[in-house]
């Protein structure tokens, strides 16, 4: 596998992350392999991500029979956990993150989706992990719900980064990117430094298109069939326009950028290309946070490179989800479903942590 294909899409001006965290992958140095040959500057985590790793892995045994035996409770123990691995991976990319002016080099840890509902609540564990974490190379991820939106706003009014999380919906996206917007102004106004504040906007991808199929399948026009595989591109695509043309697309009064991250790149159809959600959101300024197995791929048979995505493109996209709407999918109903279906994984993976926790 050839590495030159990485970073011929960082060189597109797309960020490459890691989508996957574990003890091993720290322990073996893998991380550490990533950033230096395939042009990793960045890792995100989620409850399902930790789940994976903790849960059946003998990795943690040592670190949780410690903590169980100083009496710390299952939440505790599972956020020492995570804390663990998220300040080691924070080293790991300390140099990207000084390379980079503190443009890239960062790794998200994500608030309790318990907590997606409840906005002062949210603000609270996103404190709590900057204070356990410690790094300022830490991104706090908060799902862009109506309520962790004005959380995202008052957050980045503290100083604190975030990665607006679980967006779906490019009315959503809209409000998220005025809420970093506003967390600035605060921010500035109580004296604070908006170059300190890094914000990256996690736009999921490939779970509209699983959604979309559906329903695209059930109503078997041809209108319908044409549009199959495509919607989830266009979504994404126009969320990159919205960037280009929204409040956080410039860096301003020294605050950076709010950049769009495209999330669940992974492919879940098997008819399509393992690479559809990759190369085809080759978005200057963006992020692409990919699981290990869509890096290899990349680097494998990915396209050295890339075209950049243009303003076209853009417009096309645009098109075809109004086409979507003509066909009959209700873009709304989509959005609101996955939004309320993103928040139940996490939480059940955040679940099935702790009964593991307490049951080890």
């Amino acid at each position: 596998m050839d590495s030159h294909r990485l970073r011929g899409l960082a060189r597109a001006g797309v960020s490459v992350w890691s989508d996957q965290l574990s003890a091993a992958m720290l322990d073996s140095g893998e991380l550490a392999r990533r950033i230096e040959e395939d042009a990793v500057t960045g890792v995100t985590t989620n409850p399902t991500i930790f789940a994976g790793a903790i849960v059946g892995s003998a990795d943690y045994t040592e670190q949780l029979r410690d903590l169980k035996s100083d009496g710390a409770e299952a939440e505790e123990i599972v956020k020492a956990l995570m804390a663990s691995d998220i300040v080691r991976a924070c080293d790991a990319l300390a140099d990207v993150h000084a390379a980079t002016d503190g443009r890239d080099g960062y790794v998200s840890v994500e608030v309790s989706p318990a907590l997606a509902a409840d906005t002062e609540a949210t603000v609270s564990e996103a404190r709590d992990w900057v204070k356990r974490v410690n790094r300022p190379n830490l991104l706090v991820k908060v799902p862009a719900t109506p309520e962790g939106v004005p959380a995202i706003g008052r957050l980045v009014g503290e100083g604190i980064s975030v990665n607006a999380t679980l967006i779906f919906s490019l009315k959503r996206y809209r409000r998220v990117m005025e809420a970093h917007a506003e967390g600035l102004k605060r921010l500035r106004r109580s004296g604070g430094d908006p170059s300190e504040v890094a914000g990256v906007a996690s736009f999921f991808v490939s779970r509209f298109d699983t959604e979309v199929d559906r329903r695209l399948a059930e109503i078997g026009t041809e209108q319908a069939r044409r549009l199959m595989g495509k919607t989830a591109v266009a979504n994404a695509r126009a969320a990159y326009g919205e960037f280009t043309r929204g409040p956080g697309s410039a860096a301003t009064g020294g605050a950076r950028p709010q950049r769009p991250l495209w999330a669940s790149t992974s492919t879940k159809n098997p008819s399509y290309s393992d690479l559809i959600y990759v190369e085809s959101l080759v978005a200057p300024g963006s992020v692409n946070t990919m699981p290990l197995e869509t890096l290899d791929a990349y680097r494998d048979h990915g396209d050295p490179s890339p075209r950049p995505l243009s303003e076209a493109d853009v417009e096309a996209a645009e098109r075809d989800l109004r086409d979507l709407e003509a066909a009959g999918v209700d873009y709304d109903d989509v959005v609101g479903a996955l939004e309320e279906e993103g928040v139940a994984k996490f939480a059940e993976s955040w679940d099935q942590l702790l009964r593991a926790v307490e049951s080890a």
